[in-house]
Formats: structure tokens, C-alpha cells, sequence
């Protein structure tokens, strides 16, 4: 894979704009807060408002054109996702609003002193959410502490969490801070056992992770198309029967069937187009670059075997920078990475790293990278709970995150800018 990527970069055109007059390129290792797109995402942005500017459900043509690309793009999502149906596949102003909408419909169906299980390790975009609900209905929150060592989900504190009152676990696939990837499937078994249903907020494992939601078992899964190279839009994939009962704040006039019931008022179609492009990306990667992994997905054709054959090439590319980026990090005195750092372990984890540096202060760091036109981010990253639990509430830390469209080159230009602080 490694010798294909730079044939990939030039699907994306920022990556080849300079920052001056020197024709010195951008390094982007701020891909956690949000990836580059290909041109055929920008293109799809053009199309749609160039030959199908119209709302939905009319008679004429550009209305047909623009229904037509709707379901075209929630097929392409529920092929990504490995959804049984593109009805479940719901469209929002981001994964934040959309969680806000999904815990408000759950609350309806809850009663005092029923339980909302939470981990210390999530964004507060799947735990502010469910605070507030347990605040407003008289909800009790128990809490999943990690293992401060290696930043992992302390299954234990899981296990002692759940009871017969608990009726939703949420938990994060991967972390946006530590980059653990969570045991998705096992969480999911033991929420269901408790009788609870199991909320996933996959934001962060979506452009490294091969998502499979019938394999996971959860109900609900969200994710940000402008986190897999698409642009500013949410994606909240549920289960049917669910989708189809929950009592949804709507308005009247609106279809009651998902996933129209969970879509409030005229959509962003223009970059509802562009996720489709984005996924269609993917899988042009697996078609070109996937074959040696098509013994990893047996059961899978077509369309979705190659998103998944490309999702696995991304991630054996990605292996590797991480291990480079992870060996320059080793070597830089008075630092200190959190989370997994044994190469022997990469795939119990995405390539977000997270680190402080003795005697400076992490955004002093980030500051010093920028100047040197080398894209990080310095903070908590609204990853409050486990920045509050390793003792960086405050301050936070620098943090490196690695896409397929990096290079080794660009890590050995990290190393050396870092060691001019």
C-alpha cells in the first residue's frame, strides 16, 4: 500500500496547496478534528447545485434528480456501515445534534431511577447528552472508569456498572484523544444481557475501522462524514423497529417512517451528495488496492466488500505510520505518550496519539508545529472525562492524528521541527 499513496494524495487537492511562495506543502496531522476531501466529494458539491437544486417530493425533474441521489447516498452509507437497510440511515446537522435528538427520544420511553451507563473515555458529545436527560428525568449515571496505563475501558468497572435498572450503555468505538478502539462487540453483549440498549459513537473509528453494525450487534451507531474525507454532516445509522417506534420531536406535515421521521426540515442535500462521493472513494480504494484482503470478508460482495478491503488496506498503511510516529516519539527526552504505545498492539488502536513534553506546555507546542506549517492540535478536544482523569483537565496535551493520506516523510519533518523547541 505504501508504494500507492502518493497516487491517493492526488485525489485530494489541499494536500498539494503551498503555504507560500516557497512551495513548502502543509503537513495535516489534525485529522481527528476533521480530514481533507477528495475532489470527487468537492465535485458532487458542484453537481448537486449546478443540475439537482431542488427540496424533495416534487413532480419535476431537479426534485426527482435530487431524490434519486438521496437514496443513492444512504445506500452508499448502509454499504459503509454494513446496514440491512439504507432506511436506516439518518442525516443531520452533525453527530452531536443528532445524538441530542436520539437521547431526547430515549428519555421519553424512561421512567425515575432507571440507569444510563457512560465511560470515562467518550467525547462529551456522547455524554453531555445523557447527562442532561438523567438531570431532567431523574435518570441515574454509573460510570466505566479506563485502565490509566494503556488508557483501555476498564471492563471490570463495566460489568459492576450494569443492572437490572440500566436501560442505555454509551460508549465510544475509538477514542479521539487516546485513540483506544473499544471491544465494541462485547459491550454490546453485555448491554443486551442487562437489557439495555447500546449507543456507539463511532466518529473516530470510521475513516480507520471497517464498521460493521450487524457484526457489533449495537442499536444506535453515529458517526461525521467530515471525519471519513466528507464534508460537515452527521450520520446516525439505528436499528428499524426503533427508528420506526421512538416518540421523535418532529413537525406534523412530515413523513412518519424512517428515517424522514428523524430528519427535521430541509437537509444539507448538497453535502449529503458529497458523503456519497466520499464513500465512493473508499471503495474505489478497495477496488484498486483491496484484493489481498478479500479472504479477511467472506461473506461480503460487491459494493461492500470492497469498502471493507479498502478500510483494511487504509488500516495496514496506517499501522505502519503509527509505528514511525510512535518511534520518533520515544526518542524525544521528557515525553510522555498515553494510551497504547506496543507496536505489538497498533490494532487495539487508531493512529491518534496523544503526548505532553516536559517544561512545555501543550499548546506552546502546537503553536511552535504551526509555525513550521505542521497541522496539530493542542487541548482536551472535549474528550473532558479522561483529560480530567490523567490530570490534564486544564491544559490538556498535543495531539498527533495520522490519515491514509500521510506520509513517512511528513512524520520524519514532525520529528525534526520538534526538535527545535
Amino acid at each position: 500500500m505504501t508504494a500507492h499513496i502518493l497516487q491517493l494524495r492526488n485525489y485530494f487537492p489541499a494536500l498539494h496547496q503551498p503555504v507560500d511562495e516557497s512551495g513548502l506543502l502543509p503537513v495535516f496531522f489534525d485529522n481527528p478534528a476533521g480530514t481533507q476531501v477528495p475532489q470527487s466529494a468537492i465535485d458532487a458539491v458542484v453537481q448537486y447545485f449546478t443540475h439537482n437544486n431542488a427540496n424533495s417530493g416534487g413532480t419535476f425533474a431537479t426534485s426527482q434528480r435530487s431524490d434519486v441521489m438521496l437514496h443513492h447516498a444512504r445506500e452508499l452509507m448502509a454499504d459503509f456501515l454494513n446496514a440491512p437497510s439504507a432506511e436506516e440511515i439518518v442525516f443531520g446537522a452533525n453527530m452531536t445534534t443528532l445524538n441530542f435528538m436520539l437521547s431526547r427520544a430515549l428519555a421519553k420511553t424512561l421512567q425515575p431511577g432507571d440507569e444510563i451507563v457512560l465511560t470515562r473515555m467518550d467525547h462529551d458529545a456522547n455524554v453531555a447528552p445523557w447527562l442532561l436527560i438523567a438531570q431532567d428525568h431523574g435518570l441515574v449515571v454509573r460510570w466505566v472508569d479506563i485502565n490509566e496505563e494503556d488508557c483501555t475501558l476498564n471492563m471490570d468497572t463495566l460489568e459492576a456498572a450494569l443492572t437490572d435498572r440500566t436501560r442505555i450503555v454509551a460508549t465510544v468505538h475509538a477514542s479521539n484523544a487516546v485513540g483506544t478502539i473499544n471491544p465494541v462487540s462485547q459491550i454490546a453483549a453485555m448491554a443486551h444481557a442487562a437489557g439495555a440498549l447500546y449507543v456507539i459513537d463511532a466518529v473516530q473509528s470510521a475513516p480507520h475501522v471497517a464498521i460493521d453494525v450487524q457484526a457489533i450487534g449495537c442499536d444506535f451507531l453515529l458517526c461525521s462524514a467530515y471525519k471519513f474525507f466528507g464534508p460537515h454532516i452527521g450520520v446516525m445509522w439505528g436499528k428499524y423497529d426503533l427508528l420506526a417506534s421512538l416518540p421523535v420531536y418532529k413537525v406534523r406535515p412530515s413523513k412518519d417512517v424512517p428515517p424522514h421521521r428523524w430528519e427535521t426540515g430541509t437537509g444539507s442535500y448538497e453535502t449529503i451528495a458529497a458523503v456519497g462521493a466520499a464513500v465512493e472513494y473508499l471503495a474505489m480504494v478497495g477496488r484498486e488496492f483491496g484484493a489481498e484482503y478479500a479472504s479477511e470478508f467472506p461473506n461480503f460482495t460487491g459494493r461492500r466488500l470492497e469498502l471493507k478491503t479498502g478500510m483494511a488496506a487504509l488500516g495496514a498503511y496506517e499501522r505502519e505510520l503509527a509505528t514511525h510516529l510512535l518511534e520518533v516519539l520515544a526518542k524525544v527526552p521528557g515525553l510522555r505518550i498515553y494510551g497504547i504505545s506496543d507496536p505489538a498492539r497498533l490494532h487495539e488502536r487508531v493512529p491518534t496519539v496523544v503526548f505532553t513534553l516536559e517544561g512545555y506546555p501543550a499548546h506552546e507546542v502546537a503553536t511552535h508545529l504551526a509555525q513550521h506549517h505542521i497541522y496539530v492540535w493542542s487541548g482536551n478536544y472535549y474528550a473532558v472525562e479522561i483529560m480530567a482523569r490523567l490530570g490534564y483537565e486544564k491544559e490538556g496535551m498535543l495531539r498527533v492524528g495520522l490519515a491514509h493520506y500521510n506520509t513517512h516523510d511528513e512524520i520524519d519533518r514532525f520529528e525534526a521541527a520538534l526538535r527545535l523547541l
